[in-house]
Formats: structure tokens, C-alpha cells, sequence
């Protein structure tokens, strides 16, 4: 009676174990919703998206420099930037590298920081901040000169100044991802950048003909109303490749016939500079500045030509 009981247990747990067995080899299957009719699971591979390399400049430091109502901080000139701040009035301030240009800039009056590139590299530079006494008359607020040391040649093209603007929630620094999600290549992010901007903006001519000195670029607002003026395509342009981590320089100068412009150049790995900007057609590069390529067709293929038509006068 005990032996038949025992063998009578064992073939219990014998059908128990088997069926434990069966459980966990379909559970995953009912786990991630698929049928019991023995299909396959195959997931759906993810599409890659590109990352957004947004530096983002920060003040006050350890080294700052205050005087008249305004602030400069320089503890980040070796990331290639200062910042500055002024309140109680209109105030301009001058960043001169030893022996090269001045730059001069607005400052907000807001009391708030604005970045301000360090374009000409290496070296020293004196820094002026002028507040207005009345017309184009200023008085000096505070001056100091810095011994600028990068730490990468490229790094004043790859943070957001004044005149390239932008953040992580900046919208067209989002669209900068979308449009280069997929991309195999530097060239590949250029030409796609480029190709969105020439084909998504159109040349704003009201704009262009009433702009006041002192006109600051909006990325944001540039990009949801789809138009705008050169140093506009130039700005749109620069922050959505400097967030993909392509160093990029805003150029301002003079084209053929006088006209003052803005356009862009780029920095590839293991190419360089292209300066004047950027078309790779499979064989050699050639210059195509995004607003003549957007507003002028072929005869603005033609006039962009090798680069002759083109003076910097200013990098930001």
C-alpha cells in the first residue's frame, strides 16, 4: 500500500515538473503579447538617432572683473568665451586680440550674462566694457587684459555666443537632431543641415530693408517663420551643426559689389577648414553660401564661384 502511494507521489511530481517545465518555456512568449500558435518574435530594430552636443557657457566664475554697472567674467577663456553683464543703462563692450581686430558688441542692459567668442585664438587680449554718456559717446566702465590659452583651437566655433545662440531645449537645436539622425558622416550632417535650411527658409526682404544696427539673430524665431536675412540662414545654420559637434564659424564681411553678408564655414575631421561654406559633391568641395543657394538658383551658384567674391571681416 506504501509502495503504491510513494510510486503514486512520484508520478505527481514527475507531471508537475513537466508542467512547470512547459510554463516557463512559454511565459517570454506571452510575457511580449505573442500568439500560442508558435510564431517567431521579432522585434522592430530602433531608429538611431543623433545626439545633440550642446555646450553650454557658465558664469560667474572664480575670475571676474566688475566696475560702473557691469560685469566681466573671464574664467572660461580657455574654453574660448567670456561673459559679461551690464545694468543701469546702454553699454557696448570691445574684445581686441594683440595685434588683430576689435570686436564690439551690445550688451543687454538686463543684468543678464551674454557670451562673447574669443575668435582669434591664442594669445592676449584686452576687454573694455563702455557704458553710454550720451549719442555714440561712452565711458569706460572697466577694462582688463587676459592671456588666452585654449584648450582647443576649435572651441570658440563649437559653444553658443550672442550671435549663435541657442540651449538644450532650443527647438532648432531639436530639429538639428532630426535632420541628422541617420547620418553616416560629417559631410553627410553638413550636406543635410544645408540641404534643410536652403530648401525650409526663404530670404525675408522687408527685413532686410528695415534691420536696425545692433540686430541679434533668434534661432528659434528665424526657424518657425521659415525666413529671415543672411545672418539669419548663417545663425540657423551654425547652431544646428555646432550641436552636432561640427565646429562652425559665422562669417561676416563684404561680397562682390559691396554688399555686407554673412555665411558660414565648417570644420571636418581629417579635411579641415572648408572655408566659405560647404557642397561636397562625391569629387571636390565647392562653395555654397546658404543664402544665395536658397533665394538665387544657378546664378547664385555662379556668383558663390571659388570663394574670390568673399571678404571675412569678422568670425563669431
Amino acid at each position: 500500500m506504501i509502495d503504491k502511494l510513494y510510486k503514486k507521489i512520484n508520478k505527481m511530481h514527475a507531471v508537475f515538473l513537466s508542467a512547470l517545465l512547459c510554463l516557463l518555456l512559454i511565459l517570454p512568449a506571452f510575457a511580449s503579447g505573442a500568439p500560442d500558435k508558435g510564431y517567431l518574435i521579432i522585434e522592430d530594430n530602433p531608429v538611431p538617432l543623433a545626439a545633440a552636443q550642446v555646450l553650454t557657457p557658465t558664469a560667474p566664475g572664480k575670475n571676474t572683473e566688475s566696475g560702473g554697472g557691469a560685469t566681466l567674467d573671464y574664467s572660461n577663456s580657455s574654453e574660448g568665451y567670456v561673459m559679461a553683464k551690464a545694468s543701469g543703462g546702454k553699454f557696448k563692450i570691445q574684445i581686441t586680440k594683440q595685434g588683430g581686430k576689435t570686436y564690439t558688441y551690445d550688451l543687454n542692459g538686463k543684468g543678464n550674462y551674454e557670451t562673447f567668442p574669443l575668435t582669434g585664438g591664442n594669445g592676449k587680449y584686452s576687454i573694455g566694457i563702455f557704458k553710454q554718456v550720451s549719442g555714440n559717446q561712452y565711458a569706460q566702465s572697466l577694462m582688463k587684459n587676459i592671456d588666452v590659452k585654449l584648450k582647443s583651437a576649435n572651441l570658440p566655433f563649437l559653444y553658443p555666443n550672442q550671435f549663435v545662440n541657442f540651449n538644450k531645449n532650443s527647438k532648432a537645436v531639436a530639429k538639428g537632431v532630426e535632420v541628422a539622425s541617420g547620418s553616416s558622416s560629417q559631410i553627410d550632417t553638413v550636406t543635410r543641415v544645408y540641404n534643410f535650411v536652403i530648401s525650409s527658409l526663404t530670404y525675408d526682404t522687408a527685413k532686410a530693408t528695415s534691420v536696425q544696427p545692433g540686430y541679434v539673430p533668434n534661432v528659434d524665431s528665424v526657424l518657425a517663420a521659415r525666413k529671415g536675412i543672411c545672418f539669419d540662414y548663417a545663425s540657423l545654420m551654425a547652431t544646428m551643426l555646432r550641436t552636432q559637434g561640427i565646429p562652425t564659424r559665422l562669417e561676416v564681411g563684404y561680397v562682390s559689389g559691396g554688399a555686407y553678408h554673412a555665411w558660414i564655414s565648417v570644420y571636418i575631421n581629417g579635411v579641415g577648414w572648408i572655408n566659405d561654406v560647404i557642397y561636397f559633391d562625391g569629387k571636390s568641395w565647392s562653395l555654397m553660401d546658404p543664402t544665395f543657394a536658397s533665394s538665387g538658383g544657378g546664378a547664385a551658384a555662379r556668383f558663390i564661384g571659388d570663394g574670390k567674391n568673399y571678404s571675412v571681416q569678422f568670425l563669431y
